[in-house]
C-alpha cells in the first residue's frame, strides 16, 4: 500500500508559519498551538505507520484520527480569521490541504478491490494448454527438435 502524506505535511508547515501571527495575539490565539501540536502528532502516526507497512486498519483509524485534528485546526483558522490575524491564502492553503487528507482518508479507508478474474488467453478459448511440456509435444521434424530429441521431455 503506497499512500502519500504531503497534505499532512504540508499542513503542518502552514501551521507553523500561522504559529507566528498567533504568538503575538492575545490568549485566545494561543489555543492554535495546542491543536497544531495535537495535529503533528497524529501526522507523525500517521507517517510512522505507513513507513513500518502497518495493516490498512490501523492506518485508517490513524488517517480519520488526523483528519479530524486538521479539520479543528481548519476550523479555528476560520473562526479567528480577524482576532488573530490570518491571512486568506494561509486558509485557502489549510483547505487545499484538507481536502487532499480527506481524499487520502478515502483512499486509505476503503477496502482494495477483490481480485479481478483473468481474462481467458488464446489458449484457453481454443483449448490448448498453456504450458508445453513433453507430454503435449511430438518430436519429428519441427521446432523442437534438436540432436539429443525434444528438449521439454528431460
Amino acid at each position: 500500500m503506497k499512500l502519500s502524506l504531503t497534505p499532512a505535511l504540508a499542513l503542518l508547515g502552514l501551521a507553523a508559519a500561522c504559529g507566528v501571527a498567533s504568538a503575538q495575539a492575545p490568549g485566545q490565539c494561543e489555543s492554535f498551538l495546542t491543536l497544531r501540536k495535537e495535529a503533528e502528532q497524529k501526522a507523525l502516526a500517521v507517517r510512522n505507520a505507513t513507513q513500518h507497512k502497518a495493516e490498512r486498519k490501523e492506518v485508517c483509524v490513524l488517517v480519520q484520527r488526523f483528519a479530524t485534528a486538521e479539520g479543528a485546526m481548519v476550523k479555528f483558522l476560520v473562526d479567528n480569521k480577524t482576532w488573530c490575524g490570518v491571512p486568506d491564502s494561509a486558509i485557502k492553503e489549510a483547505k487545499e490541504n484538507h481536502e487532499k487528507t480527506l481524499k487520502f482518508r478515502t483512499m486509505a479507508c476503503t477496502e482494495a478491490p477483490a481480485a479481478q478474474p483473468k481474462p481467458p488467453t488464446l489458449s484457453d478459448a481454443i483449448g490448448t494448454p498453456s504450458i508445453d511440456s513433453a507430454s503435449n509435444t511430438k518430436t519429428g521434424r519441427g521446432t523442437l527438435d534438436s540432436l539429443n530429441g525434444n528438449p521439454l521431455a528431460r
